[in-house]
Parts: structure tokens; C-alpha cells; sequence
């Protein structure tokens, strides 16, 4: 797709959207003019703010007299470690992760680099290609270069690790101990600022990062407010003044230029928030503070559908649009500053969605882009886990549909007694059931230990599509909690961009591909772009008592020379315990067509079935079939979690494959694969029988 389709395909999608760019473009631009012009928030500055006399009345006024009740507030450590004390190893994981800070140590997708306490960071780095970034003024910087990525940086830089050496300092209680961990927080929050000066390097490239860090240096600051060893004008006076610089970069860099602002923009109101209501004294906090919480409301009506999903067409980027919303209702709330009933509400739904596609280990699908981000640097979670936001949840807001489990790390943080009260007040809510969300494009079958998760819907950002993927009819299965037949993730972003295309691609996802085509065409040179094509939708949802059917359609490959339409129907029959699918062809011509369902592992093997396996198999079809002899044993030798079943005239191989199960991580993995010729109208039909 060239770069007049491409705009063509845009201005199809958003033509609304794209005359709105073009009036925010004119409005950054009167932005950045302004922010030129502005004086930098020196300490003369700061002592007019604040109406203090001297640096050490502005570090009274400033940390001393604080009256808000947000989650990180000294006068809340009461309340937060009597939550924490009853959340299992929950004191023992926040002392885990400030040593780790303070040893200046970050696990960045996979590769741990570390410091040494008190020593200076390599801010720079990204570690997993030892290039180091120049610092330099951010206009000269290019960011977009094969072999490197800074998302590796933007790790370290984000200080989530200021947060952390914050939770050591709270359930710390050895008075030396506490101290070791303020002057590690002032070594490197000092460290950071002068090896990264205003505008310039890495950490300077991006308004969401930069918003971030300083929502995370604004609520560290206030953790360690009554430390003697931070609360001194040498360092307070830098601190307040990079908070400033902070906020008016964000301000007059909002990332919302694009036809369709995405979770960029939603990251920049929240840093804006979190630091104005911490402290509201800050040159420009109170215009920031109106933009922020108008900014956050209209966003949480423009990128979460009414039913509760992100508009981002992607799973894991869910999880990250839930924390930052719920961030910035938290410390709203703690401010005494209202968000709405409309923005409640649909926050509350999408709670409740992550419940209704999680399997019972908390494990969520990888449908659509997962770059492992995250906005509470409160608890280390796996790149899939997003069952914790359901205890949160039910915590923040004392959800009967939400109760059950154990109270988190996450709620007792930000929620502290008031929370855990709110938790145990709540039942067990009865176990999820087969849902459909035609919005998001995600449909969910399920009962007695299996998840079928199915996409089938628009390209996300409004059919923009930057975090979708050619997975149309696409599914993953999870099994007691496991994921047996998964979408294969996304690896990496910027640094491989043919690995980021092959994860993108059809042949990368559990469904069907024609003549080798792609679903939707995907242009190689826009790796953030995949424009709607395929209108995917759903058919039929019909569940029932034993019996779930879903019948599912996209269009994609119509525009072939012989044009076919391909429908999918899944049929979950909890009784047999198995799922049928039947790939359906409607069309013309003569098409050769491959399936494929991608494997976590290299555990599989074809093998002779038991019998049981087989009349199970023609048990759960709607129609009688014949079946191959030879199917497809997933799981552990000996140990085996389903078998893969194809009707008769479909051979299955098992071909190498690969599988990220998180961002910046790919490992060997297998596919099932078959292939065959249709000629318009056909079927293909195969089952997968579990154990």
C-alpha cells in the first residue's frame, strides 16, 4: 500500500478524524511556539509559586504541610501496610523489588542490566543491541532504525524504579534501612536529571514516557516526603523544577496529532494529573489540571467502547488503558476531584472485561499487539497475567461481579483499608460465562476449565489498526488455565521490522489463509498502520446450557481476482469436551488454502489416536465426518492436554514456528498445519478434543 492508499484508506476510516489532525497540528504548533517562550521554573520561580520566602519554607510548603488523602501520601501509610499485611507476601515482595532499585537493577524485557547501588546509570542504553542513544536536542534525533529500540531505555528511564525504592522505604522499619533507601532515591533521581537535561536524549523523544516519569517522580517525592534526607531545598528545589519542566513539555507536546489519538494521549493527561494534584502549586499546574481531567473524560468516552473494551483492537493494551484510567481515577478521587459517573461506568466495565477473558490462572489472550506495558510499578507481573485487575477491581469499587480471590498487591497500594474492606465485604461472583464483545472484535466461550477466545471485528483505533493484526477468525485456547493453541505474540517493534511483520501476519495467527494472500494487505513500511479491509464480524452467538456456537465472517479476501468470503463456525460442547470448527468458502474460483494453529512450544507430535478421542470428534460435529487416521497430540509426552483432528483429506504436519510470549522475547515453537484446494462452495472441518 503506498502512501496516497494509505491516506486514501484513513480518510475512508476517519474522515472526521483526519480534519481533526489537522486542526490539533495547527493547535501543537501554537503550543510549542508558546513553550518556546516560556521562562524555565528556576527557584525564584518556584518560591513565587509557592509563596515561600526561602528553599527551606518551599520544602515545608511543598512536602510538610500535605492535606490530600491520594494513595502515597505519608498520612496513608497507615492504612496501605495494614492492606498490605493481609495480602499474602506482599511486604516481602515490595522489599524484594527496592533492593533490586536500589541495586539499580531493571529486568527489561527479559535482559536484567544492573548498576550498583550509588553508582551512575547508563540512561542511554539499550541493552539489547549496546547502542546508546545520543544526547542531543530531540529535533536531531531519529528514533526509527533497524537494529535498535528504545523502548529498552524507555524502561529504565521511566522511573518506575523511584516507586519502588518508595514501597522499601514504607515497610521498611530498621531506621537505617529507610535512610539507605532515601539517599538511594536521591542518587538517582539526581543521576537521571543530569545525565538527561531538558529536551535532550532518549528519554526526551516521547510525551507518553516523559508524562509517566514524571507521575512517578511527582508520587515517589510525596512517599518520602518526611525523610530527612529528601526533604532538604538541594534537592527538592531540582526535583519541583523538573516536575515543572516536565509537565509544560507534555503539555505542549500532547501526543494527539494522529487521525485517532490512541493511549499516547491518554499517558499524557494522566502524568499531567497525577503531578497537578500532587502539587497543585507548580507553574501551569492548574491550567494542566483542567486539561487533564477534560482530556481523560472525553477519552475515556472516545477509546473504551460502551461495553467495556479498549478501541486499541488489542488485548494486552487493554490491561494498560484499565491501569492508566484507574490511575488517574485513584489520585482524582484521593484529590477530591470528581470524574464522572460516565467515566465510573465504563471503567467498571472494563474490569469486568478482563474477568470474562481471563482463564482461571489469571492468564489473558494475546490477541492484537502486546509490547508488555504497564503503568503500576506497585508488583512484577507476568506479560499475560491480567486476572489482578479483577481483585482491583472489586476493591476500587466493591463490585459484587467482581468478588472472589485474594486481595492484591495493587489494591492494597492505592486502596489501603478502605479497600481491603470493601474486598471482603464481597462473595465469590458466580463463574464467568460465554460473552460477546462486537465492539472490541473479541468473542469468549467458555465453561469448566476452557477459554476460546475468537477475534472477529474492526481493526482497532477506529480501523487505523496500528495495534491489530491479520487474525480475523483467529482464536486461542486455554485449558485449566494453560495456553495450549496461542496467537503467536508480537516480538519486537521498531528494531526487526520483518520479524514485526511476520507477527502481524496472517500465516502468524489460528485461522485460514488464502493463495497466500495477507487478510488485509499489510504494508511492510508502516509497521503501526493495518487499515480495515477484512470487515470481520460476528454472524451468530448463540450460547447455550451445554452446547456454545459462534459463527463468524470476514471479507478479506473478496478482493482477490476470484473473490471468496470465509466464515468460521465454532461450536464449544462442554459435555464432550471438545470444540468443532468448520471453515466455510463462499465464492468463486479455485483457491489453495493452509490453516494453521500455532503451539507456546515444540510440545506436539502426530500420532494414532485412542478411540475415545475419535467418537468424541464425530460426537461434537453437527454433521457426520470422516476423519485422517493420524491427528495431533499437543502437550507433554505422555501428558498430553488435546489432540487436533482433521476430516478426512486433510493431512496435518507439524512445521517450526515461532512464539513471543512477551514483548523483546521470541522462542521455537510448532505449528499444526494443513492445507488443501477449494473450489467455491467447501468446507474444511476440524476439531480439537480435549483431555
Amino acid at each position: 500500500m503506498g502512501t496516497l492508499d494509505y491516506y486514501a484508506a484513513i480518510a475512508r476510516l476517519a474522515p472526521a478524524g483526519l480534519a481533526r489532525s489537522a486542526v490539533r497540528r495547527v493547535q501543537g504548533v501554537a503550543r510549542q511556539a508558546l513553550y518556546r517562550r516560556r521562562e524555565r521554573a528556576d527557584e525564584v520561580q518556584l518560591l513565587q509559586s509557592y509563596g515561600a520566602a526561602d528553599g527551606a519554607e518551599l520544602v515545608e510548603l511543598a512536602l510538610g504541610q500535605r492535606t490530600s488523602r491520594i494513595w502515597c501520601e505519608a498520612s496513608q501509610r497507615p492504612s496501605v501496610l495494614a492492606a498490605l499485611g493481609a495480602v499474602p507476601g506482599g511486604v516481602e515482595r515490595a522489599r524484594a523489588r527496592a533492593r533490586a532499585a536500589l541495586r539499580q537493577e531493571w529486568d527489561i524485557f527479559g535482559t536484567v542490566v544492573a548498576f550498583g547501588e550509588g553508582r551512575p546509570v547508563d540512561w542511554s542504553l539499550d541493552p539489547g543491541s549496546g547502542h546508546r542513544y545520543p544526547v542531543e536536542p530531540v529535533e536531531r534525533m531519529s528514533l526509527a532504525a533497524t537494529g535498535r529500540d528504545p523502548k529498552y531505555p524507555w524502561v529504565m528511564g521511566r522511573l518506575d524504579s523511584v516507586v519502588a525504592l518508595g514501597q522499601g522505604y514504607w515497610v521498611e522499619t530498621e531506621a537505617d534501612t529507610r535512610s539507605r533507601l532515601a539517599r538511594g532515591f536521591v542518587s538517582q533521581v539526581l543521576d537521571f536529571l543530569q545525565a538527561n537535561p531538558l529536551g535532550h536524549g532518549v528519554h526526551w523523544t516521547c510525551a507518553m514516557e516523559v508524562a509517566l516519569r514524571a507521575a512517578n517522580l511527582a508520587q515517589a517525592l510525596v512517599m518520602f516526603s518526611d525523610a530527612p534526607e529528601v526533604a532538604r531545598p538541594e534537592f527538592v528545589v531540582p526535583v519541583l523544577s523538573a516536575l515543572a519542566d516536565h509537565t509544560a513539555w507534555v503539555e505542549a507536546h500532547l501526543e494527539d496529532r494522529g487521525a485517532v489519538p490512541n493511549n499516547h494521549l491518554v499517558s499524557n493527561y494522566v502524568g499531567l494529573l497525577v503531578t497537578g494534584l500532587l502539587f497543585p502549586e507548580l507553574p501551569g499546574a492548574a491550567q494542566q489540571l483542567s486539561l487533564s481531567v477534560g482530556g481523560l473524560r472525553e477519552q475515556m468516552e472516545t477509546q473504551v467502547h460502551l461495553e467495556g473494551t479498549s478501541f486499541e483492537g488489542s488485548i494486552p493494551y487493554h490491561r494498560l488503558s484499565v491501569e492508566l484510567f484507574t490511575l488517574a481515577y485513584v489520585v482524582a478521587r484521593g484529590a477530591g476531584v470528581p470524574m464522572g459517573p460516565r467515566y465510573e461506568s465504563r471503567l467498571r466495565r472494563m474490569f469486568h472485561a478482563v474477568r470474562a477473558w481471563c482463564s482461571e490462572q489469571g492468564l489473558a489472550p494475546q490477541i492484537g499487539d502486546n509490547d508488555s506495558g504497564r503503568v503500576f510499578p506497585l508488583r512484577e507481573r507476568e506479560d499475560n497475567a491480567h486476572g489482578y485487575l479483577v481483585g482491583l477491581g472489586a476493591a476500587l469499587f466493591g463490585d459484587a461481579g467482581l468478588g472472589g480471590g485474594e486481595l492484591v498487591d495493587e489494591a492494597a497500594w492505592l486502596l489501603g483499608r478502605a479497600g481491603q474492606s470493601r474486598f471482603a465485604a464481597l462473595a465469590s461472583a458466580p463463574a464467568p460465562v460465554s460473552v460477546s464483545f462486537p465492539e472490541g472484535g473479541f468473542h469468549i466461550l467458555r465453561g469448566d476449565g476452557v477459554v476460546i477466545t475468537v477475534s472477529a471485528g474492526k481493526q482497532g483505533q477506529g480501523g487505523v489498526g496500528g495495534h491489530s493484526h491479520n487474525d480475523k477468525l483467529s482464536f486461542e485456547l486455554h485449558l485449566d488455565g494453560r495456553p495450549v493453541i496461542v496467537d503467536p505474540g508480537t516480538g519486537t517493534y521498531t528494531r526487526e521490522p520483518a520479524t514485526r511483520n511476520w507477527f502481524r501476519s496472517t500465516a502468524a495467527h489460528n485461522t485460514v489463509q488464502v493463495d497466500g494472500e495477507e487478510q488485509a494487505p499489510l504494508d511492510t513500511a508502516r509497521l503501526f498502520a493495518l487499515p480495515e479491509e477484512a470487515r470481520a464480524r460476528v454472524v451468530a452467538f448463540l450460547p447455550g446450557k451445554s452446547v456454545d456456537r459462534l459463527l463468524v465472517r470476514h471479507d478479506g479476501y473478496r478482493r482477490l481476482a476470484a473473490p471468496v468470503g470465509i466464515e468460521r463456525t465454532f461450536r464449544l460442547d462442554r459435555g464432550e469436551r471438545a470444540l468443532a470448527g468448520r471453515d466455510r468458502f463462499v465464492g468463486t474460483g479455485r483457491h489453495d488454502v493452509v490453516g494453521r494453529f500455532h503451539l507456546p512450544d515444540e510440545q506436539a507430535r502426530v500420532v494414532a489416536p485412542q478411540v475415545q478421542v475419535l467418537s468424541r470428534a464425530g460426537r461434537v460435529m453437527e454433521e457426520p465426518v470422516s476423519f485422517e487416521p493420524l491427528v495431533v497430540e499437543l502437550g507433554p509426552e505422555g501428558a498430553p492436554l488435546a489432540w487436533v483432528v482433521l476430516e478426512q483429506g486433510l493431512t496435518a504436519r507439524l512445521v517450526p514456528s515461532r512464539y513471543s510470549p512477551g514483548y523483546g522475547r521470541v522462542v521455537p515453537s510448532l505449528a499444526v498445519e494443513f492445507r488443501g484446494q477449494v473450489t467455491p462452495p467447501a468446507w474444511l472441518r476440524w476439531v480439537v478434543v480435549f483431555r
